[in-house]
């Protein structure tokens, strides 16, 4: 029984997503926005180009400021838009 909960728990840490950011704002209470950055190529041209989309990650002491760099992964929905958390300061 117990072998099968530690498989369940393995499977769901490797399917948590995880990236690295930058923050962008942190005037919400305990909730920051972090913006990734990637790069991606153009199929038929080739040519590389940056993407960028903002995340809204749970900040439980409010000690992230602007410009800090992040990591954070997948967690539970806390909120309608959080669905995040930071696990530390890169």
């Amino acid at each position: 029984m117990t072998d099968q909960k530690d498989k369940n728990i393995e499977e769901n840490k490797k399917s948590q997503r995880k990236f690295d950011g930058v923050v962008s704002s942190d005037k919400m209470d305990k909730t920051i926005v972090v913006k990734v950055e990637s790069i991606k190529t153009h199929p038929a041209y080739q040519k590389r180009y940056k993407r960028s989309k903002k995340y809204k990650v749970h900040d439980e002491k409010n000690q992230y400021k602007e410009g800090d760099q992040v990591s954070f992964v997948e967690c539970r929905p806390l909120s309608k838009d959080k669905k995040w958390r930071v696990i530390y300061n890169s």
